[in-house]
């Protein structure tokens, strides 16, 4: 799949999730064969990136190519002279959210409320467009509720004003995360452009990525919730798509090298008390895929030291039972 110049190395992309997919957590993923990576959503409100939180969302991966920043808002200008600034900061591609069903986000009408106004939508996309020379993408949803599946409509909008690429969640944003991603839908929306399209949502398993690749007839898939935890997703979706086989699961002391280095990249990208802190929750995913972690998650999430945080994985991993299955 080629999004502008950038070829990709491979069809599985990691979704921006904000609160989630931070530096650190990009790097995992790249490392294990995410083709393409994006920044957590960042507001086009330029005013609000002098605080700690917009300044590490901003924070580019000046070692991978291509580099995508994900900004959010209502307003064509404000979201232009956005595109701009991530531009001169080293962005190579920008990416608009019109995905995020976040209350927080809607109220605001931006994320997935821009889609109950095609004419905003177009206003805003063009703007963008014409402000950079880099691609633009979009990331939306099938519309904003089921008898408003706009996003046909959007998508025709999208091409039309120079969008190169589409990601879409396939539900609505009254659909938020619940119920079963529409596929088909997004079939219907890759059908009626010419641009690349990106399926999101629900892919966990390397067999359910060659079925929404089939059932949308997508030209690459996005993964959001299924690398929590699970960075190591992306080598066993890219195995499986050449040789039809199951890669070998990861060894517990691959698993626990893995979580021991992502844990020093977070300290080292927030400071410790931050670093702890967003630690805990990807621990608690990690503990999602292996066995006898009762004990381990009760104790390591509790702890407000990155020391301690690494001891109790040490001790996790060096006892006899301490992640002996691996989910592969």
């Amino acid at each position: 799949m080629q999004i502008g110049p950038y070829k990709l190395s491979s069809p599985f992309l990691l979704a921006p999730m904000a609160g989630i997919t931070d530096a650190p957590f990009r790097k995992l993923c790249r490392r294990f064969g995410a083709g393409m990576t994006t920044s957590e959503m960042t507001t086009a409100d330029i005013s609000l990136w002098s605080t700690a939180k917009s300044q590490r969302r901003l924070d580019l991966d000046m070692d991978a190519t291509p580099r995508v920043v994900q900004i959010a808002g209502p307003e064509p200008q404000q979201l232009a002279t956005a595109a701009r600034l991530c531009v001169e900061r080293g962005a190579e591609i920008i990416d608009i959210n019109m995905g995020c069903p976040a209350k927080k986000v809607c109220k605001r009408l931006a994320g997935s409320a821009l889609l109950q106004d095609p004419g905003l939508v177009a206003q805003i996309l063009e703007s963008v467009v014409a402000a950079v020379a880099v691609p633009v993408t979009l990331k939306m949803r099938t519309g904003w509720d089921e008898k408003n599946r706009n996003g046909i409509e959007i998508a025709k909008i999208a091409e039309a004003s120079g969008i190169q690429a589409l990601a879409i969640h396939g539900r609505t944003r009254a659909c938020k995360f619940k119920g079963n991603a529409e596929y088909e839908t997004i079939a219907q929306i890759k059908s009626s452009v010419k641009i690349p399209v990106i399926a999101n949502g629900d892919i966990t398993t390397p067999e359910k990525s060659l079925e929404v690749l089939r059932l949308s007839s997508a030209d690459g898939l996005m993964i959001g919730r299924g690398a929590q935890g699970r960075p190591w997703i992306f080598r066993e979706l890219n195995h499986y798509m050449k040789t039809g086989q199951h890669i070998a699961p990861l060894e517990k002391t691959e698993v626990r090298d893995i979580m021991l280095g992502h844990l020093s990249d977070l300290y080292q990208f927030y400071g410790d008390t931050t670093g702890v802190r967003v630690g805990r929750k990807h621990l608690t995913w990690y503990c999602a895929g292996l066995t006898n972690t009762e004990k381990f998650r009760t104790q390591v999430v509790r702890v407000d030291s990155a020391s301690e945080q690494i001891r109790l994985t040490r001790e996790f991993f060096g006892s006899p039972a301490g992640g002996e299955s691996i989910a592969a």
